[in-house]
């Protein structure tokens, strides 16, 4: 994961260390449109002013003022402050201070699903499916599928998902070609075959070159590995852990670790500090985010016409076709501590928003984020931008296909846990896949059950 990322999901580690204490200011109020008169989500004869956070990221700050600047115009009793999220010590940190001193905003984007878990578990967010008007913005952007995934472990919806970055494999074609792979490896082992072809040729290069793939202390790197093949394995039917319980498939997460042993016994990986290997063929395969698109533009122009991206390999027992991955993505949350008149008028605006699909589209043009839609690399209304960036057109036809994190507010604890019991025992073939999977899940167990 390049620099700005690591920075971005690094930061969430200080939220869960500083322990904030959360006042605990409702229940999640029942926001409906009995006493201003809503119809598209534009509010009449009703004035009320509220505050919006924005991601503390320039082009998103910009996407939403210039929202709330229309809307206004089409509302004059609505005033919306749009303000970029406080940075330090992080966003998270700055959410969860707001909301102790009594001063949260009425809405704020960049939520990921573990830290909505972590706000769920202080009754510091709302419900949106059980606000008047929730189904209706699901069918209209037609998100039911994108959805589904965001359920917290109370069955409710507290996160409405904005952009998904269904993450891929990056394959090397112009080295599968000089190794007489003709189609991109699918299954496990197709991708052990294309590797000993690969070696067998060029006898110093690798499958899979990622000093990520050493690295046990730091947990975002286990979305980018283990936790992105274990949601193919499974085609997303189980998740790994649902609130506080681990609910992982012992079958799919062995054949995972597994899989890496088998990548390593046949010397496939290196799990060591490299620069750029992918990007200059010392590794065949990697994990891509849409991130990577612009640097490959900056600085490997000739790069992308010989890459091909995929949704990660799944075990020989599983139909690729059913694979699923990991979705880096974010979304928007209402807070329960301000006056249910603000609850509702930032519903009203945050509906009016994602009811134009012409408004995501300045989202994906301002950001370069898809929007997280089951249509966005269908809907006409992006047929032109993707016919212009097609390689974005690829994570966005992933999006009904991606999980996003763990609904757990120990994420950090657990996925370095992930990382220092199985993964990285593993590709440094300190373990066998059976001990490892074993010391995991009771490693797993008992920090689940503090």
């Amino acid at each position: 994961m390049n620099k700005i990322n690591v920075k971005r999901y690094g930061a969430f580690l200080l939220v869960l260390l500083m322990g904030f204490s959360i006042a605990l200011t409702g229940c999640g109020a029942k926001i409906t449109s009995s006493d201003a008169k809503a119809t598209g989500g534009t509010i009449e004869n009703s004035a009320v002013s509220f505050e919006f956070w924005s991601a503390p990221n320039p082009t998103q700050d910009k996407f939403w003022k210039g929202m709330a600047e229309e809307y206004m115009k089409q509302n004059p009793n609505v005033k919306i402050k749009v303000s970029s999220i406080p940075e330090k010590p992080s966003s998270e940190a700055a959410i969860q201070a707001a909301i102790a001193a009594k001063s949260a905003p009425a809405a704020s984007e960049n939520i990921m699903r573990s830290f909505a878990a972590t706000l769920y578990q202080s009754k510091a967010i709302v419900p949106l499916n059980k606000i008047d008007g929730w189904d209706k913005l699901v069918e209209t952007r037609k998100m039911a599928d994108s959805v589904k995934p965001w359920k917290l472990s109370d069955g409710n919806q507290y996160v409405m998902p904005i952009y998904n970055n269904a993450m891929q494999f990056g394959w090397r074609m112009d080295l599968l070609k000089e190794a007489g792979i003709t189609e991109v490896p699918k299954t496990y082992s197709q991708v052990i075959e294309a590797g000993k072809k690969i070696k067998a040729k060029y006898p110093d290069k690798f499958l899979w070159a990622s000093q990520d793939l050493g690295r046990a202390d730091d947990w975002w790197t286990r979305w980018f590995d283990f936790l992105m093949l274990y949601d193919a394995a499974t085609g997303g039917k189980t998740d790994f852990i649902e609130g506080t319980k681990l609910v992982a498939d012992d079958k799919a997460a062995l054949e995972v670790l597994t899989f890496l042993s088998e990548l390593q016994k046949n010397n496939l990986l290196l799990p060591s500090q490299a620069t750029d290997p992918f990007e200059t063929g010392l590794g065949a395969f990697a994990t891509v985010g849409p991130w990577s698109l612009p640097t490959w533009k900056e600085k490997y122009p000739d790069l992308l016409s010989n890459v091909e991206l995929t949704l990660p390999p799944v075990p020989d027992s599983v139909n690729p076709a059913d694979s699923k991955t990991f979705a880096d993505a974010k979304g928007i949350v209402i807070y329960a501590s301000v006056p249910e008149e603000q609850q509702k008028a930032a519903w009203e605006f945050i509906k009016w928003v994602f009811s134009n699909p012409d408004n995501d589209l300045k989202w994906l043009q301002e950001t370069n984020l898809p929007p997280a839609r089951d249509d966005t690399a269908t809907n006409p209304a992006f047929k032109d931008f993707f016919d212009q960036n097609p390689a974005l057109k690829k994570f966005a036809e992933a999006i009904p296909n991606s999980i996003p994190p763990m609904d757990n507010d120990k994420i950090v604890d657990l996925q370095t846990i992930m990382g220092r019991e199985g993964v990285v025992p593993v590709v440094n073939g300190q373990k066998d896949p059976e001990t490892a999977w074993k010391d995991m899940k009771k490693a797993l167990q008992d920090a689940l059950a503090k």
